[in-house]
């Protein structure tokens, strides 16, 4: 996923100001995601993560979510019909399966928000951020392949 996202930032950055801290923000949002999956030298990998990494991803994975859904898709999709109905078709099907992928999201967020380690069983947290980290990598192809529809010259 960080490949992809350096990709994303080599081949879009600079383009327009709320793309970049839209990709900036996917950068942290990836950083913590590591830091609670245990792939950071902080975690090893058979410990949970503390509760206050687990809080800070919960709250970044909610603010990046928001930003695309009231903020970043609706204008990529506008600028995308103003170039002409092939980009407006390709976006206006991207949309609903980018859409998709934000209930897995907000269900791990509604389970590990608030969750208070002591007293919940955490047992089912590895595999619930795994399924999230599957979901986010689709979230993140589509949401690529829009603001390439963007960028893309596209014929009437």
């Amino acid at each position: 996923m960080l490949s992809q996202l350096e990709q994303a930032q080599q081949k879009w950055g600079g383009s327009h100001s709320v793309i970049d801290a839209w990709l900036a923000e996917r950068q942290e949002l990836l950083v913590l995601y590591y830091k609670v999956a245990g792939c950071s030298p902080t975690r090893d990998g058979k410990a949970l993560p503390e509760q206050v990494d687990i809080q800070s991803f919960c709250q970044i994975l909610m603010d990046y979510l928001s930003a695309g859904h009231f903020e970043i898709y609706d204008n990529i999709v506008e600028a995308c019909q103003e170039k002409g109905p092939e980009s407006a078709k390709l976006a206006q099907s991207l949309y609903p399966r980018i859409t998709e992928t934000t209930d897995t999201a907000l269900d791990f967020n509604d389970k590990y928000a608030e969750i208070n380690q002591e007293t919940h069983d955490l047992a089912e947290f590895d595999n619930d951020l795994s399924v999230l980290g599957e979901t986010l990598e689709l979230r993140f192809q589509l949401e690529d392949e829009l603001i390439d529809n963007l960028y893309s010259n596209h014929t009437e």
